[in-house]
């Protein structure tokens, strides 16, 4: 993928990341094609309304993990914080809090690592950008 299109799909996740609620639905549905199972996990919380009324509750945790790479925003306080961490084996090497555009940034760059060496993340990538 090139630097444009790492760029592109940056500015396309970006569009979507100011309610978290949000972002939790477009990463975990729309991209659910191109990243492999289980690797968005969403965190929600729930009052007891929620559990009452059979509702999931609002987004307080985003978690995407590609490769080595783990991507997580969070609700803390109403702000939301971003993390890239790098796992080996299940093994947190190191944790580093970034501001939210860094964040889609690490994001965009490492789906399209992924779409590079899959062709049906690739093709589920160019959906998501068209």
């Amino acid at each position: 993928m090139a630097e444009a299109d790492v760029e592109l799909l940056a500015a396309a996740l970006r569009r979507d990341s100011t309610d978290l609620n949000l972002y939790a639905q477009v990463l975990s549905a729309n991209l659910a094609d191109s990243l492999p199972a289980g690797a968005v996990r969403v965190g929600r919380r729930r009052s007891l309304a929620d559990r009452m009324a059979g509702r999931e509750g609002c987004v307080a945790e985003l978690d995407v993990a590609l490769g080595e790479q783990r991507l997580t925003l969070r609700l803390d306080r109403g702000r939301v914080v971003g993390e890239v961490l790098h796992v080996v084996r299940g093994i947190v090497l190191s944790r580093r809090e970034v501001e939210l555009d860094e964040w889609v940034d690490a994001l965009a760059r490492s789906l399209a690592r992924a779409a590079a060496s899959n062709a049906r993340a690739r093709e589920a990538l160019e959906r998501f950008l068209t």
